[in-house]
């Protein structure tokens, strides 16, 4: 007992003494290289460990807290090697080291694009898109994403902000670059706002405070910005009981995802924003209680303890994790991370390289002894919304007759039999019809290599030629969106897919199927006016 408290003793001596070394006023902020190196193991080191405690529990709880014991050791921390949160975004490091800093938009799509692991949601529509010649920013529009709104870019800006300390305006350029290749709106803020909390973090010990700076960097106008005010206003309000603070929030908060809309699942963006910032209020600088806040919350749970144990390690620096928790990340410190050339201490040493390097270029001065960081205020640009006011009304698929039509030598496609999955055709001319009264409607369906393309016209209109076919043969999605369109006037509308029988060279067919109609209509959004229970 004696021999523990000590070694915390020792801790917040160390931390203390970190906090008293690192400089920082208006004009220009300072902080010593072991610092800085300290502070940027640290925050990778929190990546890893939390994505991996929070594994086991992801999409477990959606609409409802997670109370299960959870199971979690800290020799566990290898499944980070293999995890998106991490992956992904050193792929967007190794465009910096073939291409540099300055890299255009399309070099950091095409590199993650034909990387050999897996992706999900607006990354994989974004890959998808790469090989359909929609490049940034269309790759992450909702023209061309129904995942514009998700989780994706949030879980990999972390080294956005990790290479930018104390810089938050160059860190939003950057965001804003990166972040449209897969997302628009509030799932660019999402990676905006964890690039910001980064940033802070270096040079600010209360996470009030740097999660109130963070939110300098997004419009104060866009949800992701008032769902954050919210939790703000929530802690202050419950300081010491976060689950009262989830309750209200949920009843405000919980059915706004377009990607999950009609159920509980939720992979919007700032939801789960929402859920890493109960971690880093409510676990009051402790590793393990922010992690475990963090996951409780539920929906994408490894996720949102990552980027929330990602910040509090910057904060407060590698050496301050406990001691189990760093040796399990140095025993794998020279593994490499999924189809990456990156290891944990290649990560570390190329972060300091570039925060040397983007704060010269800033007027800034770097040293073997440090950095000196010229003070730069964030200036959000215009505000993006994905899907102004849009509302989820019903699903539909094509085995019921609720508005769709076939034409042609349509087939059925079944799962495990017996159970009808999709309708699917590869005849020139077969046409499919949808009707529905709302003001919008995604199409789902499949994408594979046996795929080909269709004509889709909307009221009689053309809009453009789809492709469905997918050539990753690890994962081949089904039920997936090949087609939306939203911000109709509400009334009746019908969506026309015309099959062409036309394929690329390398498809092995030229197959279209169809597995479900989503459609929604246009209203208040569900919480304008909503007040909390304490509120008159």
């Amino acid at each position: 007992m004696i021999a523990k408290l000590f070694s915390n003793l020792i801790i917040l001596f160390l931390f203390v003494l970190a906090s008293c070394q690192v400089k920082t006023d208006r004009v220009e902020r300072t902080i010593p290289i072991e610092i800085l190196k300290d502070k940027i193991a640290g925050g990778w080191a929190g990546k890893m460990i939390g994505v991996s405690y929070g594994t086991p529990t992801e999409f477990v709880a959606h609409g409802f807290t997670l109370e299960d014991s959870i199971k979690w050791t800290p020799s566990q921390t290898n499944l980070a090697l293999l995890e998106d949160d991490i992956y992904v975004q050193l792929t967007f490091m190794m465009t910096m080291d073939h291409y540099g800093i300055d890299a255009p938009a399309k070099k950091f799509q095409e590199l993650f694009a034909k990387s050999g692991y897996k992706l999900w949601h607006a990354n994989v529509q974004s890959r998808k898109n790469f090989y359909d010649s929609i490049f940034p920013p269309q790759s992450g529009h909702p023209d061309y994403n129904s995942h514009a709104d998700d989780i994706d870019f949030q879980i990999e800006a972390d080294y956005i902000g990790l290479i930018c300390p104390g810089m938050p305006q160059t860190a939003l350029a950057m965001a804003n670059k990166v972040g449209h290749i897969m997302n628009y709106g509030d799932g660019v803020y999402g990676g905006a706002f964890i690039a910001a909390l980064y940033t802070e973090a270096y040079f600010e010990t209360d996470m009030v405070t740097i999660v109130k700076n963070a939110l300098q960097s997004i419009p104060a106008q866009s949800d992701y910005s008032k769902i954050v005010n919210d939790v703000l206003l929530l802690h202050d309000h419950y300081p010491t009981d976060w689950h009262s603070a989830w309750s209200e929030l949920e009843k405000k908060w919980g059915n706004t995802d377009i990607c999950g809309a009609g159920s509980s699942y939720n992979i919007d963006a700032k939801l789960n924003g929402a859920y890493l910032v109960f971690g880093l209020l409510y676990g009051e600088g402790d590793a393990l209680k922010t992690m475990e806040i963090a996951t409780r919350c539920g929906q994408d749970s490894d996720c949102n303890p990552s980027s929330a144990l990602g910040v509090l390690g910057v904060m407060k620096g590698f050496k301050a994790f406990p001691k189990d928790y760093r040796d399990h990340v140095l025993a794998i410190s020279d593994s490499l991370f999924d189809n990456t050339n990156y290891s944990f201490t290649k990560t570390v040493d190329n972060t300091i390289r570039y925060a040397k390097e983007i704060t010269v270029r800033n007027g800034g001065k770097a040293s073997d002894e440090g950095l000196t960081i010229k003070f730069q205020p964030a200036r959000p640009g215009d505000l993006e919304v994905s899907f102004p006011k849009l509302l989820f009304d019903r699903r539909i698929t094509p085995f019921e007759n609720h508005g769709w039509e076939f034409k042609g030598k349509w087939e059925t496609k079944f799962k495990a039999d017996t159970i009808p999955q999709s309708r699917f055709s590869s005849t020139a001319g077969d046409e499919a019809l949808f009707t529905f009264e709302g003001t919008g409607v995604s199409i789902a369906g499949n994408w594979d290599r046996n795929c080909g393309k269709a004509d889709i016209f909307v009221d009689g209109r053309m809009i453009r030629t789809i492709d469905c076919y997918f050539n990753f043969s690890h994962q081949s999605p089904g039920n997936t969106c090949i087609f939306m369109i939203t911000q109709l006037p509400q009334g009746k509308h019908t969506v026309r897919i015309v099959v062409k029988n036309e394929k690329r060279p390398e498809a092995e067919g030229t197959n279209i199927y169809l597995s479900e109609a989503v459609v929604f209509k246009t209203g208040g959004k569900t919480n304008e006016g909503f007040k909390y229970s304490f509120q008159k």
